[in-house]
């Protein structure tokens, strides 16, 4: 459909180079945008997904930034542009979390957990905006948060605090940004299979425990939440902003999980 086509788009996705920003860029790119990729470390699995970007017949390109060191955020922003020649749409993906009990949350790890979830995608967004406003045809800002930025969970106190941050981080944007036509959205993944939350240190039985939990009965696929971002990032998505889309295949709309409890009618 083409109201679902990035044909001559530009789109920018931090965190790129595995799990769920990699499968968002592959998305983005077979609906027809060129990609540029921002990691922090992985530079073989960035070049990877480039060249998968560029085996589309789309231009791709791979930046190591950090995006905790948000003073070089704008200056990355601009080598965007100059690769790519324009900035359409803007992916916040990167993100981090521990595994830890509150009681032993340090200084440290909350300022990194804020920092790199927060304040990174934060500044990436007002780098972005600024070259959207210059160009003076919209575009899209789409966070990846998570069901975390809704429910907590127990053991995640200062990742739970970041998404719920962008959560309304997103509804500023938005608030801010529609006169000049950008959209700001977000989507927010439950359980998705991916390497930041399959190596966290639990028991091997949590996982058939959380499968009965999510009414579709399986974990999410990273690609389920790269479609969610082509659809707000595509014309289809054009009159949504300042919205959320939950991929959780039915975690959150279960209050209180019993139907492998019920014994039938009386």
């Amino acid at each position: 459909m083409r109201s679902f086509s990035l044909e001559g788009k530009a789109c920018l996705v931090s965190g790129g180079s595995r799990g769920i920003g990699a499968d968002v860029a592959l998305a983005l790119a077979e609906a027809g945008a060129d990609i540029a990729i921002l990691y922090r470390s992985r530079q073989e699995e960035a070049d990877r997904i480039a060249g998968a970007v560029q085996a589309l017949g789309r231009r791709a390109c791979a930046i190591r930034q950090d995006v905790g060191e948000t003073a070089a955020l704008g200056a990355t922003v601009d080598r965007v542009v100059d690769a790519l020649g324009r900035l359409d749409i803007l992916v916040n993906n990167a993100g981090i979390a521990d595994l830890v009990p509150f009681s032993r949350v340090t200084e440290a790890v909350m300022e990194r957990t804020l920092r790199v979830n927060v304040m990174g995608p934060f500044f990436l967004s007002q780098a972005a905006a600024r070259h959207m406003l210059a160009r003076g045809q919209g575009g899209r800002i789409i966070n990846v948060t998570s069901t975390n930025g809704f429910v907590a969970e127990a053991l995640l106190s200062p990742y739970n605090a970041s998404k719920g941050a962008m959560e309304m981080v997103t509804k500023s944007l938005a608030i801010e940004l529609g006169p000049h036509g950008i959209t700001v959205n977000s989507v927010a993944p439950g359980l998705i299979e991916t390497e930041i939350g399959m190596d966290f240190p639990l028991k091997p039985q949590f996982w058939d425990y959380a499968r009965e939990h999510i009414p579709l009965g399986r974990l999410g696929k990273a690609r389920d939440v790269g479609t969610a971002v082509v659809f707000l990032a595509s014309e289809a998505g054009a009159y949504i902003t300042g919205q959320h889309i939950i991929v959780d295949g039915g975690l959150l709309a279960d209050q209180f999980p019993r139907m492998q409890f019920y014994t039938g009618p009386k």
